[in-house]
């Protein structure tokens, strides 16, 4: 049975191999520090991390989907001189703090898995980093003691303390502060220009009923497993942090719909429409929409690593405002067999659409007007850490571009509406959309593509 700590309580360890997990509702980092009596690590071997997966007596086991890696403990092979394995919470993005979210909560189980305590990290406001507990030795017997202590001086403050030798150069980036550039030679004052009207603030996600349920009859589809249920303990991701910029605006192109050409594909802009019908006047009746962006490059105190950015693209068929379809990772041919996604990309790597969805129009069933391309982030990234995503139209009989629509300075959300595909009389027509809302997976999506429908 599992044992609940406060801050500062402890209990015995009877057994040598134990697991330390963490569940949080942001993407974060868990490490560990083996320290001797002095509470200095005896070398950088020592630290244990992304880039440094195993040390003597311990091993970064990766987590569950959208879930930390966990600290794999085998305390009997821990050397005699470390006195304490401590744990530690690294969030992701330096400019958010643990009081905007949901508190941490760590565990500790033996190795088949059974829970045997369990510490929720109350009272964390501004900090981004907290030693969540430590295993220690008393007497020869080993025991775990809820931490929770939060640190404001940085993570190169934090190992740095603890005798662990970090890379100048990124430390002097994420932690120096900026120097006073030296004074320009004077120069003749300018006109004066007229006052600027100040930036608005971001304005924060729009609010999301975790507990909202999909649709009934005849949606969703049978099999497949979907919709896939949010995961033990889904939180929304919060507002934007205090370091967020707020995005510039594109730049203004006249609205309505616009044509499609021979001479090169269509930049589309938020809400602009195009004709599925070239400029000979055929109408397209087999399209392909690409789905493509690139994993993000952290540079960390202790090396560079790839953020693994599991973006899915769905389609979700609609008739009138009635979801009754869906091709997605789970379910990749809607039942009609006129939608087929070609597969699952985890990471973004590689150049080109990371996800296709092949869309025969001429098999589309008659009572189906609309169809929305989303894009839903499994791992609960926003669009604010994607980068170079986009989203195109694809001429399926001879692969030319159509059209084109990117994302430029993400909005923080985990889901967009990209697109969406729309009768007009026999004709199809396609509007770029981008609205950023918040969902993890199609399941969680669709209740609110309604308003989206109507635009």
């Amino acid at each position: 049975m599992s044992a609940t700590l406060a801050k500062g309580q402890n209990g015995p360890l009877a057994t040598n191999d134990v697991v330390i997990s963490i569940q949080l509702a942001a993407p974060a980092d868990l490490s560990a520090l083996l320290v001797t009596e002095q509470g200095k690590v005896r070398s950088d071997a020592d630290f244990v991390f992304y880039n440094q997966p195993s040390g003597p007596g311990v091993d970064l086991r990766p987590g569950q989907a959208g879930q930390p890696a966990a600290l794999v403990v085998n305390l009997a092979a821990v050397p005699a001189d470390i006195a304490q394995v401590r744990a530690v919470i690294t969030l992701d993005d330096p400019n958010t703090n643990f009081g905007q979210f949901a508190p941490p909560v760590a565990y500790v189980s033996d190795q088949s898995g059974a829970q045997l305590f369990e510490y929720r990290i109350d009272g964390l406001a501004s900090e981004s980093i907290v030693i969540a507990l430590e295993l220690y030795r008393r007497q020869g017997a080993w025991k775990v003691r809820a931490v929770g202590q939060g640190y404001a001086g940085g993570f190169a403050a934090l190992v740095t303390d603890h005798g662990v030798t970090v890379d100048d150069s990124a430390a002097q980036t994420q932690a120096a502060p900026p120097q006073a550039a030296p004074a320009p030679p004077p120069q003749p004052a300018p006109a004066p220009t007229p006052p600027q009207a100040p930036m608005p603030p971001p304005q924060a996600p729009p609010a999301y009923p975790p507990q909202q349920p999909p649709p009934t009859a005849p949606y969703p589809p049978q099999g497949g497993g979907y919709p896939p249920p949010p995961g033990p303990g889904y939180q929304q991701p919060s507002a934007p942090g205090p370091g967020y910029q707020q995005p510039s605006a594109p730049p203004q192109q006249p609205s309505g719909e616009i044509s499609l050409s021979k001479t090169g594909p269509v930049s589309l802009q938020k809400g602009q429409r195009v004709s599925l019908r070239k400029e000979d006047g055929a109408a397209l009746t087999f399209v392909k929409m690409g789905l493509g962006w690139d994993p993000v490059q952290q540079r960390g105190l202790f090396g560079s690593r790839t953020v693994d950015i599991d973006l899915d693209a769905s389609v979700v068929m609609f008739a009138d405002m009635n979801p009754v379809d869906v091709a997605y990772y789970g379910q990749l041919t809607s039942k009609d067999g006129s939608i087929r996604h070609q597969g699952d990309n985890l990471t973004g790597e590689g150049a080109g659409d990371d996800e296709v969805i092949l869309v025969d129009l001429m098999r589309i069933p008659a009572h189906v007007n609309s169809m929305v391309f989303i894009v839903t982030s499994y791992k609960g990234h926003t669009f604010g850490q994607v980068q170079n995503a986009f989203c195109r139209l694809i001429d399926g009989a001879n692969n030319a571009e159509l059209a084109r629509y990117s994302l430029t300075g993400g909005t923080p959300t985990t889901a967009m509406a990209m697109a969406k595909l729309f009768r007009v009389g026999t004709d199809w027509k396609m509007q770029a959309i981008g609205e950023g809302f918040n969902a993890k997976h199609p399941g969680e999506a669709i209740p609110q593509l309604g308003r989206f429908l109507q635009a």
